[in-house]
């Protein structure tokens, strides 16, 4: 029994791996914004490790077509949303789906987190319409 479908072999199967330390990541963070981006080829996921200092923040925005959802592994702050404003501390998990409005600011220790949600398409050239 040969190989039907013309491939040229099997199939390698996906292997699970650990990927970084995240706590290592946070404990001194080099600087404001990404520490680690999920870059896995094949992916069906999207995931960030983000720092804000004390003080900063993410200003008001909408994501209209993903949910997203963010786990706090170190520090403390606040989301603020259409619901009003949540304390976030480490170990809260929050669920921000697509079309809510929120704003992030990290407070006295600065605010790191990881965000985890579905893959974006890549962006694709089409012509003007006429």
């Amino acid at each position: 029994m040969g190989d039907q479908g013309g491939s040229t072999g099997p199939e390698e199967e996906p292997l699970a791996r650990l990927l970084c330390d995240v706590t290592a990541l946070t404990e001194a963070p080099a600087s404001a914004g990404v520490l680690w981006k999920l870059s896995e080829p094949g992916r069906q996921l999207d995931a960030n490790v983000v720092h804000l200092p004390p003080g900063r923040r993410v200003d008001p925005h909408v994501e209209p077509d993903l949910d997203v959802l963010l786990l706090v592994v170190a520090g403390d702050g606040t989301v603020t949303g259409s619901g009003g404003e949540e304390n976030l501390t480490t170990g809260g998990l929050l669920w921000l789906p697509r079309g809510s409005r929120r704003a992030l600011a990290a407070g006295e220790q600065g605010l790191s987190y990881v965000t985890v949600h579905r893959r974006r398409p890549g962006m694709t050239i089409r012509s003007r319409a006429t």
